[in-house]
């Protein structure tokens, strides 16, 4: 474990081959001349060139760039937010059809301003891209919306493909690592999804390397489990910028494959983990792999 003053060495496992081309310049371009925002830029995402320039695949950013948490381990800006942007679901829905996407991942900023958190527009969001894009599975990646039922009620509502709402850490350490959102709150917003909508399979992701034990990670897999998460994500905690939380520990490959081995005996239906694993990796294959999980299940 490194001290206060120490870095640990970035391992040559975390070393990330760019791509810059014509998909990836075009998907940048798109973005820019809709005025949309991407989770994989904001938060300088490792896997922005494998998914924009080979895989062909976004995640959505919406209710603005500017989020009302601070937490201490994302890039995301903070600060007051603008106004609320009526128009944005409706772009957002043409560049899914401009993309041709298979699956769409939208998350949010968190938005403590607003009475509902963002959920009226991301609701909306989920219907226009229904509309333009039938063949489309959708995720959502919504924050705890201030743990309101009423709010996430209007999510599932509109009836997305996945939930997903991120623990992010293990109980011990949420105190310093996340600002306003609590384990419990997460786990009980995880929990009222599957509850309101059970056949919608539910997704939370953790990320390591912040000074957890493995203890601590088992722990955390064994509360997602008994709030009946399908799907779970584990991947390596990089500093954003000097002023955020510095890497404890980078973890093995093998390790991340030892933990992913321990998460499937827990019961998930699908796990992902690895240094380079963010809560969207391989979304398109999550999403499949849920549904055949479920209908395996009913036969």
């Amino acid at each position: 474990m490194a001290t206060k003053e120490e870095h640990v060495r970035k391992p040559e496992w975390l070393k990330i081959k760019l791509n810059t081309n014509e998909n990836y310049t075009d998907l940048k371009k798109m973005m820019r001349e809709k005025n949309l925002h991407t989770v994989c830029e904001e938060a300088r995402c490792p896997n922005i060139h494998e998914c924009w320039a080979v895989r062909r695949t976004a995640t959505f950013m919406i209710l603005g760039e500017v989020c009302t948490r601070a937490c201490r381990f994302c890039a995301v800006k903070t600060g007051l937010p603008t106004e609320l942007d009526w128009e944005e679901p409706e772009r957002v829905a043409d560049s899914v059809q401009l993309m041709n996407l298979k699956h769409a991942v939208i998350t949010v900023v968190a938005r403590d301003d607003l009475k509902d958190g963002g959920a009226g527009v991301l609701a909306e969001t989920i219907r226009a891209i229904r509309r333009k894009n039938p063949f489309t599975t959708i995720e959502v990646l919504p924050s705890d919306m201030g743990g309101v039922e009423e709010n996430l009620r209007i999510v599932m509502d509109a009836r997305p493909d996945i939930l997903n709402h991120n623990i992010e850490t293990v109980r011990e350490l949420t105190p310093r690592v996340r600002a306003r959102a609590t384990y419990d709150r997460s786990l009980e917003f995880l929990r009222r999804a599957k509850e309101m909508q059970p056949d919608i399979p539910t997704k939370s992701s953790i990320m390591i390397g912040l000074g957890e034990t493995k203890e601590q990670i088992i722990a955390t897999m064994d509360d997602l489990r008994s709030n009946n998460v399908d799907i779970m994500t584990i991947g390596q905690y990089l500093q954003p910028t000097k002023k955020h939380l510095k890497v404890q520990k980078y973890y093995h490959p093998n390790e991340f494959e030892e933990l992913k081995e321990i998460a499937l005996t827990k019961g998930f239906s699908h796990v992902e983990a690895g240094p380079l694993v963010r809560s969207s990796y391989h979304a398109d294959e999550q999403v499949n792999a849920a549904a055949k999980h479920t209908q395996d299940k009913q036969q």
